[in-house]
């Protein structure tokens, strides 16, 4: 295809032509000198004078970028735009090295580019454009802090993200970053957002590295949510929050920028939103392509909409959402040995089954009151074993907070050896193990746990100075106190008057309240220490209940023993999520002798604790009246 063909399809004189390919087209409309380019490109035509002249029009695009991460599929949108404006692109990355950056740019004018999108390196590179001015070669710059550059709305972005977490109440937000060239845009947007919305900035909730620091305020709630201008590192942050047994969102909120280019399939599933690297690439494209063909267009700066892709780990701040349920106590494997008859002083006894399973008291009530619909903090001591591994998974399988579980260095975690017999009736023996170094100071260090917790569930397998402590610190967050009193003979007077309910059996009871014999007299005394409720569990005889105003005796519900290891775990589950649901004292009494019935009718305590669904469903069907639509 030579000049004379190419003026004759386009239907202008031999030295039109000749002026737009070598751009001294001033004097020529921009409807001819487009028809002609569109005609130039088709054909690939290139005048003859190219060899010596600089001026000629080659249809060729030069992307000069700066690090290997430019280097992805959003390339697309550079080359798709290219292309379809009927220009070939020529790609060279200067990988943040000087020297290279002006090899490259020496190259694309030695190449006589049309024009060149250039991303560089830092400001001192800006002193290269000379380069291509001299050969009269367009360029735009992007990604740079320089004048006139186009860049990526990172402040918008950081801006936004910000505002998604603050309109769902978060004010403690962390800003994580890379030290890349959007992270000042971030980071302005970011401090913009909170100035915006009254909420002071904060230096140290910046950080750079997954470090002690941020764990630190993590750990003392110091932050309710994440924002991260790198998706990878959302990742990281992500798994580390995994594997240090804290729940996104339940714990805590994350929200990551994403490039449009990245593969998210094997990932987990992260709140983001999404960055258009191919919509800005096409727009820059478009940009060049203009200014080199001298299209009349407007300025219009790139934009797009901003919106959170999914909310799967976005929610209310842990402060904000629904009272919950925190248990202080014993955490233990339960080793089960089934006897026909239990052993004694002298008596030798053999089995020929046994069962482990995760146990103690603080375990086997949060596991309760998670199968009856309610949020459950558990605190307390495990060893560094495998067992306290054991321990964390299924706590997890039950979505118990197990942020309050501290792993003790060279200690084991606590053992119960539970004997059962055929009638159901058990003994049980107890290696404290981690239990035992469970002390006060643990209780201060996880003080915020106890924060919007309703009812503060704590049992005397731990040391006493432990139990009073958690009592004082629920009642600092106005938590009420359900205590049952296991191995322990004695409760000392300004524990007891903590306490909202106490939960003894009857021998138990006979321990407390050595000097009275008649269960009424003993109740009276828990009275006048300052208890205000007490319910005494009498096994197949149901249990008292006893307060200033009013007691009564409720039967125990009609199962038959398997094992009542458990029961007064079920018991006091079932009564401290129902009195959290509404239920009166009364209702909530009768709700709970069926849950620790049905817990006696199975083996283990685990496995025979019930969910919510199946204990109303049964309850209905005995008492429809009793469960609340």
């Amino acid at each position: 295809m030579n000049i004379k063909e190419i003026a004759k399809l386009a239907g202008v004189s031999i030295s039109t032509v000749s002026k737009i390919v070598n751009q001294k087209d001033e004097s020529i409309s921009n409807e001819t000198r487009e028809r002609v380019l569109k005609i130039v490109k088709e054909y690939n035509y290139t005048p003859y004078a190219s060899v010596t002249a600089n001026n000629h029009k080659t249809c060729l695009l030069g992307i000069l970028l700066r690090s290997t991460s430019s280097f992805n599929s959003s390339l697309n949108g550079f080359i798709e735009t290219a292309q379809s404006n009927g220009y070939n692109t020529i790609i060279c990355n200067s990988f943040s090295n000087k020297d290279l950056e002006l090899k490259n740019i020496t190259s694309l004018c030695k190449n006589k580019v049309d024009g060149v999108i250039w991303e560089p390196i830092d400001e001192e590179s800006i002193l290269h454009s000379a380069q291509f001015k001299d050969m009269n070669i367009p360029f735009i710059k992007i990604n740079s802090t320089s004048n006139n550059s186009y860049n990526i709305p990172y402040e918008k972005y950081g801006y936004k993200i910000t505002e998604e977490l603050i309109n769902l109440k978060h004010k403690d937000i962390a800003c994580l970053i890379n030290k890349n060239h959007n992270t000042a845009a971030f980071l302005s947007g970011y401090k913009k957002c909170l100035f915006d919305n009254n909420i002071t900035f904060d230096e140290d909730l910046i950080f750079h590295q997954l470090d002690d620091a941020l764990l630190s305020k993590i750990n003392n709630r110091n932050i309710s949510a994440v924002i991260s201008s790198d998706y990878t590192k959302a990742i990281e942050f992500y798994e580390l929050m995994k594997s240090l047994h804290y729940r996104i969102p339940e714990d805590i909120s994350l929200i990551s920028l994403k490039e449009n280019f990245v593969e998210t399939l094997s990932l987990p599933k992260i709140s983001t939103f999404t960055v258009l690297n191919n919509d800005f690439n096409s727009y820059i494209s478009n940009k060049i392509i203009d200014e080199i063909e001298k299209r009349n267009t407007t300025s219009d700066a790139f934009s797009q909409e901003f919106f959170l892709d999914n909310d799967s780990t976005v929610t209310l701040p842990f402060k904000l959402k629904s009272t919950k349920i925190t248990v202080v106590g014993s955490i233990n494997m339960d080793t089960y040995l089934n006897v026909a008859n239990l052993p004694y002083s002298g008596k030798t006894v053999s089995t020929s089954t046994s069962s482990i399973y995760p146990g103690g008291k603080g375990i086997n009530q949060s596991i309760g009151v998670a199968k009856l619909g309610h949020r459950v903090t558990l605190i307390g001591n495990v060893g560094f074993d495998l067992d306290s591994n054991y321990i964390y998974n299924t706590l997890n399988e039950y979505e118990i907070d197990t942020s309050g579980i501290k792993r003790c260095n060279n200690i084991d975690t606590g053992k119960a050896y539970v004997f059962v017999e055929s009638s159901g009736d058990s003994m049980i023996s107890i290696l404290s193990g981690a239990n035992d170094i469970f002390t006060p100071d643990d209780i201060e260090e996880k003080k915020h746990l106890f924060e919007n917790t309703g009812y503060c569930l704590i049992q005397s397998e731990i040391p006493i100075e432990t139990v009073y402590k958690a009592c004082t610190v629920a009642k600092e967050y106005n938590a009420k106190i359900i205590l049952k009193p296991s191995a322990c003979s004695n409760i000392p007077s300004e524990i007891l008057s903590s306490i909202d309910i106490i939960v003894p059996n009857r021998n138990e009871l006979n321990e407390l309240c050595p000097n009275y014999t008649s269960i009424e007299d003993q109740t009276d005394y828990l009275l006048s220490c300052g208890v205000k409720t007490i319910i005494v569990t009498l096994g197949d005889q149901g249990c008292y209940v006893k307060t200033v105003e009013w007691n009564e005796y409720f039967p125990a519900s009609n199962f038959p023993s398997v094992d009542n290891t458990g029961a007064s775990d079920a018991f006091i589950s079932a009564l401290a999520s129902y009195l959290l649901y509404g239920y009166s004292l009364r209702d909530s009494v009768r709700i709970a002798n069926y849950a620790a019935g049905f817990c006696i009718s199975r083996e283990g305590v685990i496995t025979s604790l019930i969910d919510k669904n199946s204990l109303e469903t049964y309850v209905r069907q005995n008492e429809n009246s009793l469960i609340v639509p």
